[in-house]
């Protein structure tokens, strides 16, 4: 991890609410929740290559729905990371080991923050893996190519994907995670 004097004053992103966030060298008190619903509820899933817009802040509240309630904060926060270092497709990130070791950097602040396990919970990884085929069904206007290399591994859940418009998925996923926490975490400056 870089050291705060290994940066630059141009390492840094301006956040929704107006922070400077440094995603190379992030910090669990830089972490703002309302930042996390507000960008992820401007980005679109599958690098908007599907029929209507569908955000990850949408996505993210179908996967806290179908995990356990002690593992529904953190299915909601599970792509908290895109927030601060934007997303990649699946099949090219995979190539790109020096972004995944950022991103993971980005979970642990976020990890941290919100007083979760470093660790997705195992539930969430097959909810995130669930969704895929349930999305894949219900966003794309054609069929694929070829075969997705992925398969099922049990039922597709029934989750109906409505495409919400930004301020709505942001609201909505605000008031999943005061569902979730009581509002505990929300800072107010």
């Amino acid at each position: 991890m870089l050291a705060a004097t290994d940066m630059t004053r141009n390492d840094w992103i301006q956040t929704y609410t107006g922070r400077a966030y440094f995603p190379a060298a992030p910090r669990a008190e830089d972490v703002d929740i309302r930042d996390i619903a507000h960008a992820l509820s401007m980005l679109c899933r599958y690098t908007g290559h599907v029929t209507r817009f569908y955000s990850v802040a949408e996505h993210s509240i179908h996967v806290s729905n179908l995990v356990p309630p002690e593992d529904a904060l953190a299915g909601l926060l599970h792509d908290g990371t895109e927030a601060y270092c934007n997303d990649l497709a699946s099949p090219f990130k995979r190539h790109l080991p020096d972004y995944k070791a950022a991103e993971a950097r980005n979970w642990l602040a976020i990890a941290e923050h919100f007083s979760l396990s470093p660790d997705l919970p195992q539930s969430v990884h097959d909810a995130d893996y669930a969704m895929l085929f349930a999305e894949k069904a219900q966003l794309f206007q054609h069929p694929p190519p070829m075969d997705w290399a992925i398969q099922p591994r049990g039922a597709v859940p029934d989750v109906g994907t409505l495409g919400m418009v930004p301020m709505v998925a942001e609201y909505a996923f605000l008031r999943r995670y005061r569902e979730l926490t009581h509002g505990r975490y929300i800072k107010l400056a």
